[in-house]
């Protein structure tokens, strides 16, 4: 910013909203897009890409258009004492939007309530496109539906696309939406095979904590035609009550990040659970390191094993801040964040089932397994599979002896898809498919492990 404006004051207006135009604009033109979908409220940029010369190809440029497309998504709260659908708190958001220079071109109408009749539905279009000066068939109607995957073919049928090319002046084409989204939104088969996965952690009243972590499991329950039932087990009533009592029926477990000490021994107890028995463990950020504690602990016998997070006079740390990062104060500072290198180590579970030798995956910690501990644990059969070559630091761990007992530092649930569930958590599903609570393993596990031995 020192360098563009030279000492000039820098205002929200016209330099920071200039600069978000800018973004956007970037944006269109690297992906050669036809239409940039943004969530900001915008008067002054409107592009659209339009061809200069159908003789010249690839002369394409963005520039002011006549058109522009904007919507806004509106609560229409439902009064249950009358069962009466009230449209007043879209009407004045409307307005609020008008006194800053927006004109909303289609208004979503969002309903925790679903109306009872199509009747009704209508007559709500009718009565918002009158006080909002909105056209009527761009009054859409979007209620809660069974998951987000459904509210893109939702919107379709309610006509969004049509209105949207007629306002940018695009031919209107068929819709395409990619069978994955539609399985996804789908009600899953009863016939289908179930799974039972144990999330564990210490933020778990609040599900959506955890939202990218269920959203990966799904992407590989879709890939594998299997239905997984999560179990939400709090770590620390696992503190309390052992785990045995939690996780006897599951076939596999995650635990998943987090910060600070609470609920952590329930975690550690748990990866000690999941190890002597053999379940296929996923541990995510905090979980790798719950992994490793347990295991410098029960199996290296290094009982005051412990992160210098939960105790900074820790004796023996083997999870702890790097050098140059003690004496960082502020805790922002200290973090590991974005994206960084990780190489695969031969022959390792990570290296086989990712397919390539370095992968990038995204960061959000600042702890780190401690690497003058590394040789001890490795030679007791903690592996360090993927490592980060400039820092040298463990990116990704697993048991040798153990069917599946893997953690990363990193968060893959961050880079997983429906169409392409990231590789560790379609890894972890198909070994705890295999797994079976009784102690009888499916009589495809043996194969399965060696594939992944």
């Amino acid at each position: 910013m020192g360098s563009e404006f030279l000492g000039e004051t820098v205002q929200v207006v016209p330099h920071l909203v200039s600069a978000v135009a800018r973004r956007i604009k970037k944006l269109g033109e690297s992906e050669d897009a036809d239409v940039v979908i943004v969530e900001v409220a915008a008067r002054s940029a409107t592009w659209r890409r339009r061809r200069l010369s159908r003789r010249c190809v690839g002369c394409e440029t963005w520039r002011d258009a006549k058109t522009r497309f904007q919507y806004i998504l509106t609560l229409v709260p439902l009064l249950k004492p009358t069962n009466e659908l009230k449209t007043k708190p879209t009407q004045h958001s409307v307005r609020a939007l008008r006194a800053l220079g927006i004109q909303p071109d289609a208004i979503l109408c969002r309903l925790n309530d679903p109306t009872d009749s199509e009747e009704e539905a209508e007559s709500l279009k009718d009565k918002i496109s009158l006080h909002c000066g909105v056209p009527r068939d761009a009054i859409i109607y979007l209620p809660t539906l069974g998951n987000v995957y459904a509210v893109p073919g939702w919107l379709e049928k309610q006509g969004l696309a049509e209105v949207i090319m007629d306002r940018l002046g695009f031919e209107r084409r068929d819709p395409v939406v990619p069978p994955v989204w539609k399985a996804l939104a789908d009600k899953p088969n009863s016939d289908m095979e179930r799974v039972s996965i144990a999330i564990v952690g210490k933020y778990t009243s609040l599900q959506d904590s955890y939202l990218s972590v269920v959203e990966a499991l799904r992407h590989a329950e879709l890939n594998q035609g299997i239905r997984i039932d999560l179990e939400w087990t709090p770590s620390e009533l696992i503190e309390e009550n052992g785990a045995d009592r939690y996780l006897s029926k599951a076939q596999g477990i995650v635990v998943p990040g987090g910060f600070d000490k609470r609920g952590t021994e329930g975690m550690i107890q748990t990866a000690q659970y999941a190890r002597e028995r053999e379940i296929p463990y996923l541990g995510l950020c905090l979980g790798l390191q719950m992994m490793i504690i347990e295991f410098a602990r029960h199996v290296a016998g290094i009982e005051e094993a412990d992160s210098t997070e939960f105790d900074a006079a820790a004796s023996e740390p083997v999870i702890a801040l790097m050098e140059e990062q003690k004496n960082v104060t502020e805790i922002g500072g200290t973090m590991r964040l974005g994206a960084y290198s990780c190489v695969l180590t031969p022959g390792t579970r990570a290296e086989k089932h990712n397919g390539t030798f370095k992968i990038n995956e995204r960061h959000r910690h600042r702890f780190e397994y401690n690497n003058a501990y590394r040789d001890r644990l490795e030679r007791l059969g903690l592996l360090s599979s993927g490592m980060n070559p400039e820092l040298s630091l463990v990116e990704i761990a697993e048991i040798s002896d153990h069917p599946f007992m893997l953690g990363s530092q990193f968060h893959p649930e961050f880079r997983s898809r429906p169409e392409q569930p990231h590789p560790l958590f379609d890894l972890f599903v198909r070994y705890a498919r295999q797994f079976r609570p009784d102690g009888t393993q499916h009589q495809l596990f043996a194969s399965a492990v060696s594939v992944g031995s």
